[in-house]
């Protein structure tokens, strides 16, 4: 099958397997995860697509996995554990559990409100490609003379000061991205929004951006509203996407314009 801008309908179970070995950059994507929500009633073999997506992925390349877990009967679900751990034993490297910080999605009684979704960041291989996004602010103590004081712990627990170098304003980002949801803030498409689940276009951006290089082909194998397509195009990535759903393959080219 043909690599370059591709939008495919059909069961990313299937369709997987008639992509090249070793084809793709960077996959983001995220499942359909414990009924949250029906997506037109379709379901998907996720051992499957964990296999496929291990073939398919280039030495070097990077999956990123975005999924949460559902309270049911009042304990959380952990399939994103069970994923997480599927992955490594098919040959994955955990190269990073990255935390997508979002506003509540749900209330309980008897505990905290849900706030954030794993982003889980496997790599086959060591990780060909990292272009750190260097927008977090540093706080900056001085000392006299414009220098930095830090406090460093010793190993047997005692603190001592050292003196160095100014830091930049700002250094690479950190691992938990907080990025609002709400209408018009993941996308200005009204389109989209017939969607139950879309990712924030920032999300979508910023790993691209992070794991990939202009020219690359990035994938996403439950496409839904093809935000991740949409992005990719505009940062200059070849995009495949695979979606089951026709309701959802028409929000998708509308987005892209086919």
């Amino acid at each position: 099958m043909g690599m370059d801008n591709e939008l495919i309908h059909g069961d990313s179970a299937e369709e997987l397997k008639k992509l090249i070995t070793e084809s793709i950059d960077l996959t983001i994507t995220s499942p359909p995860y414990d009924n949250r929500f029906t997506y037109g009633g379709y379901s998907f073999d996720f051992e499957i697509i964990a296999k496929e997506l291990f073939r398919v992925t280039k030495e070097g390349g990077i999956v990123v996995w975005v999924v949460g877990d559902a309270v049911i009967d009042g304990s959380e679900s952990g399939t994103s554990f069970k994923q997480a751990l599927y992955f490594k034993e098919l040959g994955f490297k955990l190269h990073d559990t990255m935390i997508f910080h979002k506003s509540p999605s749900f209330q309980e009684k008897n505990r905290y409100p849900q706030t954030f979704e794993y982003m889980f960041v496997f790599s086959k291989g060591k990780p060909k490609t990292f272009n750190p996004i260097i927008d977090h602010k540093n706080k900056i103590d001085t000392h006299k003379g414009g220098e930095v004081v830090s406090a460093i712990r010793k190993k047997d627990g005692a603190h001592t000061k050292k003196i160095r170098p100014k830091p930049r304003e700002y250094s690479k980002r950190w691992n938990i991205w907080w990025i609002p949801i709400g209408y018009f803030s993941q996308t200005l498409d009204k389109i989209a929004y017939k969607h139950p689940a879309m990712f924030p276009e920032k999300l979508a951006n910023d790993h691209i951006i992070s794991w990939s290089n202009e020219g690359d082909t990035i994938l996403d194998c439950f496409a839904g509203s093809g935000t991740t397509l949409k992005m990719a195009r505009q940062l200059k990535r070849n995009y495949i996407g695979i979606e089951i759903n026709a309701d959802y393959i028409n929000i998708i080219k509308e987005r892209l314009m086919l």
